[in-house]
């Protein structure tokens, strides 16, 4: 985690950022560091609904800059600290999912048609 906490960007909206927040969800995204050693960046959003008509009023946002498409999820609840960790399970989750297709595309080579008549060599 130590070289990689530059590659974490922790936002928020609508709540003051602390210290704690900030430590609590540097702690938690390690985990997909290790996990993952592929990752560009890591962007954290944690957000406080103003609506108090809503049961889910904390929202967390996480956005994993990565080889091939962005992966991006988003997590509400009533807490923010369970909404973190949420947020975390499920980017783990997104993670080890494109791991497993990477490698199971691997592992199933299709042959590759070509809609052309190939001539066949002679041999003497």
């Amino acid at each position: 985690m130590n070289n990689r906490v530059n590659d974490v960007i922790i936002s928020g909206h609508n709540l003051e950022l602390t210290a704690a927040i900030k430590s609590i969800v540097q702690e938690k995204v390690a985990k997909l560091f290790e996990h993952e050693g592929h990752i560009i960046r890591l962007r954290v959003e944690v957000a406080y609904s103003l609506n108090t008509t809503r049961e889910k009023e904390f929202a967390a946002k996480g956005h994993i800059e990565i080889k091939g498409p962005p992966m991006i999820a988003t997590v509400e609840s009533e807490d923010l600290y369970k909404s973190i960790d949420l947020l975390v399970e499920k980017l783990d989750r997104m993670l080890r999912r494109r791991s497993r297709l990477r490698v199971l595309k691997r592992k199933h080579k299709h042959e590759v048609d070509i809609p052309a008549m190939i001539p066949k060599l002679q041999t003497a």
